[in-house]
């Protein structure tokens, strides 16, 4: 069986004045599992949002091809997208400015069922959102209270059982954690994997959260200036880590055990822009591997391991070189 997305060579680009461009998402490759979750992790600008969106069709791709359920998305018109919206839906990162704030919480869970169930009358919608309250662990007094009046945990239980509220196929969870206290972060982590283990949910799961991403996920990508660098199943990643940019990220990880000392890989300045894309490893400025063949051409995403890939011509030392020398064997060519 096919996977139940599928997203070939997605790529997004926006023009800018002066005949400029932002390259935000170049070339992205992946699918999705019915059933298993993704965590698309990178630094802020890296192109998470933008490539969720554009598998939505909140933006339209500049190139490439997005199959969602056996369906060529790609070329949608709107009224083949009004009817996905019932199986794509999203979980945004700020619970208070997603919701209106002049509806009642009761409102807000049905108000998908009045476009994507239109055959439902009021008092049905009404009992759906209430039923949806209880799935979401959400107490049913609070069905009339505004998003002001509630918690930004029981804001966010609002967007998700609004999210679930037509039985999706997929979803997006875009930073859906990422505005709440620890406590709550862990309480909602916990409803969307039981959640996913009832409805057999599809899960895009965009996170600065590395520990959220390795305890919810089955499969991780990791995204710098547009592009994946690194793919594959969460525990394969995290445990031994592909391309130098991985291995950064989870050495800046925080640990539940503190005698786990692990020796920080730090990159120097900053990543470079997306207009101004550098030749070669977009990479390759701040590597402390890299070298003047780094610089020759964009390197693939190709196997290092059964379904593990990295976007990195050294991937097979990365995992074998534990503290990163003092100097870049670019510095020189950078100066």
């Amino acid at each position: 069986m096919s996977p139940l997305l599928e997203v070939d060579s997605l790529t997004k680009s926006f023009a800018l004045a002066h005949g400029r461009v932002l390259h935000a998402v170049s070339d992205v490759s992946f699918d999705i599992e019915e059933g298993d979750s993704l965590g698309l992790v990178g630094e802020s600008g890296a192109g998470k949002t933008t490539t969720a969106r554009c598998i939505l069709g909140l933006l339209e791709a500049t190139s490439g091809r997005i199959h969602f359920d056996g369906q060529d998305i790609s070329t949608r018109r709107s009224k083949t997208m009004r009817r996905l919206r019932a199986q794509m839906r999203i979980v945004f990162q700020e619970p208070y400015e997603s919701l209106d704030p002049r509806m009642r919480a009761a409102d807000l869970i049905a108000e998908p069922l009045i476009l994507h169930r239109p055959g439902l009358t009021s008092r049905q919608r009404r009992a759906r959102a209430l039923e949806l309250m209880d799935r979401v662990r959400l107490a049913r007094q609070l069905a009339d209270r505004r998003p002001r009046e509630l918690s930004g945990g029981q804001q966010q239980r609002v967007g998700i059982a609004r999210a679930i509220a037509t039985e999706p196929k997929f979803v997006v969870l875009d930073e859906p954690t990422s505005a709440l206290d620890m406590s709550i972060r862990a309480q909602i982590l916990d409803l969307l994997l039981e959640l996913q283990r009832e409805q057999r949910f599809s899960y895009l799961f965009i996170s600065h959260d590395l520990t959220a991403v390795q305890y919810s996920c089955d499969n991780v990508a990791v995204m710098y200036l547009g592009r994946i660098v690194e793919y594959g199943p969460a525990a394969q990643v995290f445990a031994d880590p592909k391309h130098p940019f991985t291995k950064a990220l989870l050495s800046a990880m925080l640990l539940p055990d503190v005698d786990d000392v692990r020796a920080p890989l730090i990159l120097r300045g900053e990543p470079p822009s997306a207009i101004t894309i550098p030749p070669g490893c977009a990479f390759a400025p701040r590597c402390p591997f890299a070298d003047r063949e780094c610089l020759s051409a964009v390197p693939p995403l190709r196997p290092v391991d059964d379904r593990h890939r990295a976007a990195c011509i050294r991937a097979d030392q990365i995992g074998q070189l534990r503290q990163p020398p003092r100097r870049s064997k670019l510095e020189g060519i950078r100066r």
